[in-house]
């Protein structure tokens, strides 16, 4: 006995969601189903608006709603600090530590020849001229530790290199409350070799 032709298209949608598999979508699908039209109506209408209230900032690529964006404020400009990040969500994430305060600028992708992401992609001029623009005094790269966040990052560092700046990057090494016992090999390798005076 297979599903109601809707149903199937409502799982097929939702597994076009990240992380969402077939059973999962189903159980999403399911508990669709048990909600009033109203909850329906709204969650529906929310997705809808997105395009209208949801755009990315023009000038460094975070989120922004309608509004002015809330990371090109400018009390930020003043730290002389600008972080690059390959995602808007890295923003956020870098924001409920409360260490950083600067500006951020998103890369929107990271080097991968394999995907055809070349550096023409990377948007390096308009990088520069915001370093220019507001005197930034340090780049922080805070790209993930992977083959492309690393090439990406190491190509960041070339080009910046000959402007009058500090460039740095996110530690990377041991997690908070974890054991030398389950810590993999390519972790403590890059703890050994990012470690600092104690």
């Amino acid at each position: 006995m297979r599903y109601p032709d809707h149903l199937l298209k409502l799982i097929d949608v939702l597994k076009k969601l990240p992380g969402v598999g077939s059973k999962s979508a189903e159980r999403f699908a399911f508990h669709l189903l048990n909600s009033k039209p109203d909850q329906l109506t709204e969650m529906a209408k929310t997705i809808q608006e997105i395009p209208n209230q949801l755009q990315l900032c023009e000038e460094c690529g975070c989120l922004a709603d309608t509004k002015n964006c809330y990371f090109c404020d400018e009390l930020r400009s003043s730290y002389g600090f600008l972080c690059i990040i390959a995602s808007p969500k890295d923003a956020y994430a870098i924001e409920n530590t409360g260490e950083y305060k600067g500006l951020y600028q998103v890369l929107g992708s990271l080097l991968s020849p394999m995907c055809g992401i070349g550096p023409e992609n990377l948007k390096i001029d308009k990088l520069k001229m915001r370093i220019a623009k507001f005197n930034i005094q340090e780049v922080v790269i805070a790209l993930d530790s992977t083959l492309e966040g690393d090439a990406t990052s190491l190509y960041l560092k070339e080009e910046f290199s000959c402007l009058p700046i500090n460039i740095s990057r996110l530690a990377f090494g041991l997690p908070m409350g974890h054991s030398l016992d389950y810590v993999d090999g390519g972790t403590l390798a890059r703890a050994f070799s990012g470690r600092s005076t104690f």
